[in-house]
C-alpha cells in the first residue's frame, strides 16, 4: 500500500467514524445510557473482529505476553477514556464545545510523534493542523457565534478527550511495528471490552434488547463504525506518519455534519460550510506530495532567517 492509498484508507475509517450518530443517537432514543453504549460498542466490534479473524487471519491472534501494554494502550487508555472524558465533556459543556475540543487531537499527536518518532514538523503539517483546528471550530458551530461560559472541569475533560483519543495513533504505531493492523485492532477492543463492561451497567439493560432495531443499532456501530472504521485506520496508519494520519482523520467531523443535515434535517449554517471546506483544504494539504509543495521543515525555515 502506497502513501496516497494509505491517506484514502484513513478518511475512509474517519468517514465510518462520521456516521457513528445514526447508531448513536438512535440506541439513546431507545433508552441506552452513554456508558451503555460504550460498553455495546466495545463487545460488538469485538464480536465481529475476532469471528473476522478466526475466518481470514487465525495467526492475527498470536502476541507475546509483554505485548500487551500496547494494547492496554490502545484499547484502554485510548478507546476507554476518551470516550469516557467525551461524554463529560458534554454533560459538562455542550455537543459543539466537547467536539472541538476532542479535535485537539491532531495537535497531540504531531507533539507526540515528533518527540516520540522524530517525524518532521514541517510547515506544511502547521499549516494544515492549523486550518483544521479551525475548521472544526466553524464545523461544530463554536466560531464565530459561541457565546457563554466553560467550567474548568469540562474544559479539563474536553482536552482529556482529545489528548486520549490521539493515544491510539501513538500506540498504535508502536504495535504496528511488531504486529500486523488485525492484530492491533483485535487486541484493541478486546481489552476495551473486558475494561469497560463490568462499569458499563449493560445488565441493567436486558430489557432494551428486546427491541430489534436495538440490534440492526448495535451491528451498525460495531461492525461499520468500529471494527471496520478501525481496521482502515489502523491499516492506513501502518504506512503514513501519525501526525499526517491524525490530520486527515479530522474529516471525521465534516462526515457528521453532512450526516445530521441530510438524515436528522440539522440546519448547516453558512460558517459551517466554510468550515467543511477549510477541513477538506487540511486534508489536501497534508496529502500533497513534495514536488507540488516542499516538505520544509520549521527547523530549516529558521535556519534560513
Amino acid at each position: 500500500m502506497n502513501k496516497k492509498m494509505a491517506g484514502l484508507s484513513i478518511a475512509a475509517g474517519a468517514t465510518l467514524w462520521g456516521i457513528i450518530g445514526l447508531f448513536v443517537s438512535n440506541l439513546y432514543a431507545i433508552g441506552f445510557t452513554p456508558l451503555q453504549v460504550v460498553g455495546v460498542r466495545a463487545i460488538a466490534a469485538s464480536i465481529f473482529l475476532i469471528t473476522y479473524a478466526l475466518l481470514t487471519n487465525p495467526q492475527a491472534f498470536k502476541i507475546k505476553i509483554p505485548d500487551s501494554k500496547y494494547f492496554i494502550g490502545t484499547g484502554i487508555i485510548s478507546i476507554v477514556l476518551f470516550n469516557w472524558c467525551m461524554f463529560v465533556a458534554i454533560e459538562e459543556t455542550s455537543i459543539s464545545v466537547a467536539a472541538i475540543l476532542l479535535y485537539t487531537a491532531p495537535a497531540f499527536v504531531t507533539i507526540f510523534a515528533r518527540l516520540l518518532f522524530k517525524e518532521k514538523l514541517t510547515l506544511r503539517k502547521m499549516l494544515a493542523l492549523a486550518v483544521t483546528i479551525v475548521g472544526c471550530a466553524f464545523v461544530v458551530g463554536v466560531f464565530p457565534n459561541f457565546s457563554g461560559t466553560i467550567s474548568l472541569f469540562g474544559l479539563v475533560v474536553g482536552i482529556g478527550s482529545g489528548f486520549f483519543y490521539a493515544l491510539y495513533s501513538i500506540f498504535g504505531k508502536f504495535a504496528l511495528e511488531k504486529y500486523d493492523s488485525l492484530t492491533v485492532t483485535v487486541y484493541t477492543f478486546i481489552f476495551a471490552a473486558v475494561a469497560v463492561t463490568p462499569f458499563s451497567g449493560i445488565w441493567s439493560a436486558v430489557n432494551l434488547f428486546a427491541d430489534i432495531k436495538s440490534w440492526l443499532y448495535i451491528a451498525g456501530l460495531g461492525f461499520l463504525s468500529s471494527m471496520l472504521a478501525f481496521i482502515l485506520y489502523t491499516k492506513g496508519l501502518q504506512y503514513i506518519e501519525s501526525s499526517r494520519a491524525s490530520i486527515i482523520a479530522t474529516i471525521e467531523p465534516v462526515v457528521a455534519a453532512i450526516i445530521g443535515f441530510f438524515i436528522f434535517q440539522e440546519t448547516l449554517q453558512m460558517w459551517q460550510y466554510v468550515g467543511i471546506i477549510m477541513v477538506i483544504a487540511a486534508v489536501i494539504i497534508v496529502q500533497e506530495n513534495s514536488r507540488s509543495l516542499p516538505e520544509k521543515t520549521i527547523a530549516d525555515n529558521e535556519a534560513s532567517l
